[in-house]
């Protein structure tokens, strides 16, 4: 099955005979427009851009879609990390760190931090939220046993990211699987061990696949595109404003004349000059 859905995607795939799944993303001018001038050093480019891919995995695994966020914070060089990824799979996020690093492991670029999933999905009352301290010697190392503890699966992730793409490469384990073939997770588990990272964001899907488990048996499903499409809102930057209240906007008219807002996530920056900020306090907004 040719893949059509561009340079952004993931794309399930099961081993038919061994009774184990996988799954391949692959962020290329989605991953572009995510960096789009936040000028990232290329270490935190690299971090940032291996969870994108781990996220976008996951989310395209979800029995049920729904708004998949992770959020890793901690006291490290690595401040604050946070990835997004709704049911349409429309992808965002953002980085926050000083000089570290690429080699350290997750515990040091996040010291004493943790990593907080959140789970929107319709129909549940609240989202589900799920907190595990953060851990590994990899990125791929901490979501692998992530994903082990939270489903109870041999799982395995191998992440690639530069300034130009990034990627994942999924495997896990299903029930069943050694009444299947003893040895096939071993099997498929030592193959996978030996991508490199210029075969996860150079080669296709199929290619990738083809040079890994060339003697099994891969059913690929069709793939799912990847966007980063959050349009500006400025309506909603404007009620952020207004929370505020009158002093504090007046505050911010002597002292700054301006207010300007980053929305990191969604990397647009909202300015609003005196009269503006004038206006959204004669003018709160109506009730509904």
């Amino acid at each position: 099955m040719t893949d059509t859905t561009g340079d952004s995607f993931v794309r399930r795939f099961l081993f038919d005979d061994l009774e184990i799944r996988g799954a391949f993303a692959r962020l290329g001018s989605v991953w572009l427009r995510i960096q789009h001038g936040r000028g990232y050093p290329p270490a935190l480019g690299s971090v940032l851009g291996q969870v994108a891919a781990v996220t976008a995995v996951i989310a395209g695994n979800l029995k049920q879609p729904g708004r998949l966020t992770f959020q890793l914070q901690g006291h490290g060089p690595v401040e604050l990390l946070v990835v997004d990824c709704d049911a349409s799979l429309n992808i965002r996020g953002h980085a926050r760190a000083g000089a570290f690093d690429a080699a350290l492991p997750p515990a040091r670029l996040f010291a004493d931090g943790r990593l907080m999933l959140t789970l929107d999905v319709p129909g549940l009352d609240r989202p589900y939220q799920s907190f595990v301290p953060i851990e590994g010697e990899s990125v791929a190392a901490m979501f692998a046993g992530y994903l082990e503890r939270s489903e109870q699966q041999h799982t395995g992730l191998w992440l690639a990211a530069d300034e130009q793409a990034a990627s994942c490469l999924f495997v896990q384990k299903l029930p069943g699987a050694d009444s299947r073939d003893a040895d096939g997770w071993s099997r498929v588990h030592r193959l996978a061990t030996t991508v490199t990272e210029d075969e996860l964001l150079g080669l296709d899907c199929e290619d990738l696949l083809r040079r890994l488990f060339h003697e099994e048996t891969v059913r690929l499903f069709r793939s799912r595109a990847l966007r980063h499409d959050w349009p500006r809102d400025r309506e909603r930057i404007a009620d952020v404003l207004r929370s505020l209240g009158r002093d504090e906007i007046e505050r911010i008219i002597d002292e700054q004349g301006e207010a300007r807002i980053h929305d990191e996530l969604s990397n647009h920056e909202y300015v609003f000059d005196a009269d503006e900020l004038r206006d959204l306090i004669e003018h709160p907004p109506t009730l509904q």
